[in-house]
């Protein structure tokens, strides 16, 4: 059964949420404020037991004591890589492109319907797993001089290994399974971040630009993961 974490301040909103998906057969946690959050999702190494482990975390942006930008983001330097799915009444574009940019997976504009919320949720889960799994593409690809493990998104190269969030990962394996081949923006639009290939945004170019920084000796000047100026991208050949 996958545990999900909803913070949510609003206690009716996290209640129905809450109540959803443990219909829909997930164990929940609800957590109502930003600094309780941040002590669940990236807890000081004190050396104390760890919480138990999360396979998903529904997070709002606007809460009492820390924003959600400010836990994913600190999630991530901690080392903390479940998939993020936030929720929030900033529905711009520029708002969509920082919840990215922060690290979170997906990103939800209130007020949504929960049929909608569930569909998101599973879909991370199953991308989650596709990224993963063996039966699409390979478990493990060597990309230059790194090593890429897709089960635990880990890339090691030059002997420091680096932890992909979801969307590095996905993106990365994208460009693995099609080697040698341009995928186009709106391809990686629509099977990596799950939105219309239409959207308006350059979260796919900063994307492969954190990849590149992985990758290549030389971001600015990237050896393996090209750019193919007004179509897509393309991962060389070994």
């Amino acid at each position: 059964m996958s545990r999900i974490v909803v913070v949510e301040d609003e206690e009716h909103l996290a209640a129905g949420i809450r109540f959803n998906l443990e219909l829909d057969g997930y164990e929940v946690e609800t957590i109502g404020d930003g600094l309780r959050a941040l002590e669940r999702l990236a807890p000081a190494p004190d050396g104390s037991q760890p919480p138990a482990p999360v396979d998903l975390v529904l997070l709002d942006v606007m809460l009492p004591g820390l924003d959600g930008f400010q836990i994913v983001e600190r999630m991530r330097q901690a080392g903390n890589f479940v998939p993020v799915l936030m929720l929030t009444a900033k529905g711009l574009p520029e708002d969509l492109v920082h919840g990215l940019e922060t690290g979170a997976d997906d990103y939800l504009a209130k007020p949504f319907d929960l049929t909608v919320l569930l569909a998101r949720v599973r879909g991370l889960i199953r991308r989650r797993d596709w990224a993963r799994g063996a039966s699409e593409g390979p478990e493990r690809a060597r990309v230059g001089e790194a090593q890429v493990d897709f089960r635990s998104f880990e890339l090691q190269r030059a002997g420091t290994t680096v932890h992909l969030t979801l969307l590095e990962a996905m993106l990365l394996k994208l460009l693995v399974q099609r080697r040698g081949q341009v995928v186009s923006k709106a391809e990686i639009l629509e099977k990596v971040w799950n939105l219309s290939a239409d959207t308006e945004t350059r979260a796919v170019d900063n994307f492969v630009m954190r990849l590149r920084r992985h990758l290549d000796d030389d971001p600015r000047s990237p050896r393996l993961l090209q750019t193919v100026r007004g179509v897509g991208y393309r991962l060389a050949e070994p």
